[in-house]
């Protein structure tokens, strides 16, 4: 009799210890096959090893117990309609949490997707949570109750930008450059814009739009840009469109500043190498030398533990909102004591994140982050000023223009339609 008591009882504990287990699964619509999927790549790192660090402190508390969370990929091939074909995958499975970012054209028709699901299906609602398309529309006129990003949009990130350039005296002949959709297209008008306000005396002498993804040879560009007499360049250009058009600048001996979103990833410093030094900028949320030279800083600790979990120098691109962005979910649900998303998006509004070297704050009126930003620019690391290069390239940033968060914080024109 003691040993048929001790095993219903083992038996109800496994059973209890299963259901406060059953992980919360986070869906991952990204492209992970095509001309981009090395930006696939460098999410699933980042959003792994953020997973991972929840899990080890024990996972999400509710109610119920704790619960591991459980990434799961779905390969959208950087489309539109195969991320609209894996939502209705992810949904069917009664994953409640979207994640996605490389493509503003996705992201935008997930929002609209998401709005005509979560009407139709009240119980099993989902949020989207963006973690770098950058549109700026998506917290603007096409904001969403449902819609969370993690990223600074493009307006923002333009901002830093253009507050650099308006000090920078060598700049009055400006090539605009970027990928045609709606996000190549947003870089440009905020280019215009912003110049204009901040620098009426910069000649804008050209303004290129190019298919996204298509390219293989970007010198008939850099002859174009040449030919403009342009001595700046201005790109929002990411990935492999990143990396060719630098690596095209480098071999045609482009002569010209470079003033870009994401000049300091996947692989565009090693491209570009010494044509780069003191002469490409980037613009982001956090750099790995923002400790400066002082050694065993906070910042420098988080770097070198990713730098750890993921040795090889193709995989160096540690982007600091993913880690936050988690971090704020977590927090979010355990504050809600649920997964059903109405409940977690109220708890994300105003939320705020801190550690020992970043702050943000989830503004309730648009759900767009709040958060610093930095501009740096390319040095190599023999020379000194960086403990960090890029990929093993010998070539890293350095802050030139820090932006707290007051300053990065721009209006929005959001009129949200809350449930």
């Amino acid at each position: 009799m003691l040993i048929k008591k001790l095993l219903i009882s083992f038996l109800s504990c496994v059973a209890v210890s299963a259901y406060a287990a059953a992980p919360i699964s986070l869906g991952m619509i990204e492209g992970m096959s095509g001309p981009f999927a090395n930006a696939g790549e460098a999410v699933v790192r980042n959003l792994q090893m953020a997973i991972e660090d929840v899990n080890a402190r024990g996972g999400v508390r509710l109610p119920d117990g704790m619960h591991p969370l459980r990434l799961e990929i779905f390969d959208n091939k950087q489309g539109v309609e195969e991320s609209l074909i894996e939502l209705r995958r992810l949904t069917d499975r009664h994953i409640r949490f979207v994640l996605q970012g490389n493509s503003s054209s996705v992201a935008a028709a997930l929002v609209d997707a998401i709005e005509r699901h979560n009407r139709r299906a009240p119980d099993a609602r989902v949020l989207f949570l963006n973690y770098s398309a950058v549109d700026p529309a998506l917290t603007n006129s096409q904001c969403s109750f449902w819609h969370f990003r993690f990223d600074a949009n493009a307006d923002m990130r333009m901002h830093a930008l253009t507050e650099v350039i308006r000090g920078d005296r060598q700049a009055s002949r400006v090539y605009l450059i970027g990928q045609d959709y709606s996000f190549g297209r947003m870089v440009a008008e905020a280019a215009r814009q912003q110049l204009r306000a901040k620098r009426p005396d910069i000649r804008i002498v050209g303004n290129e739009l190019h298919p996204i993804g298509k390219i293989k040879d970007f010198a008939p560009y850099i002859a174009k840009i040449k030919a403009a007499g342009a001595d700046t360049v201005m790109t929002g250009n990411w990935g492999n469109d990143l990396t060719l058009l630098v690596k095209a600048a480098k071999e045609f001996g482009l002569d010209a500043k470079f003033y870009t979103f994401y000049g300091n990833s996947l692989g565009a410093p090693a491209a570009i190498g010494d044509a780069g030094v003191d002469r490409v900028r980037a613009v982001a949320e956090w750099h790995p030398n923002v400790g400066g030279m002082q050694t065993d800083n906070a910042s420098d600790r988080f770097y070198q533990r990713f730098r750890q979990r993921y040795p090889q120098p193709q995989d160096d691109y540690l982007l600091l909102r993913m880690h936050v962005m988690i971090d704020m979910l977590v927090k979010a649900i355990e504050k809600a004591g649920s997964t059903e998303a109405i409940a977690v998006a109220r708890a994300l509004e105003g939320a705020s994140y801190h550690n020992s070297f970043h702050d943000a704050m989830m503004r309730a009126e648009d759900h767009q982050l709040i958060q610093p930003l930095y501009v740096s620019v390319m040095r190599r690391i023999q020379d000194g000023g960086i403990r960090f290069d890029n990929e093993g390239s010998g070539y890293g940033f350095r802050t030139e223009r820090y932006l707290p968060s007051a300053q990065t914080a721009l209006k929005t024109s959001c009129r949200m339609q809350r449930p």
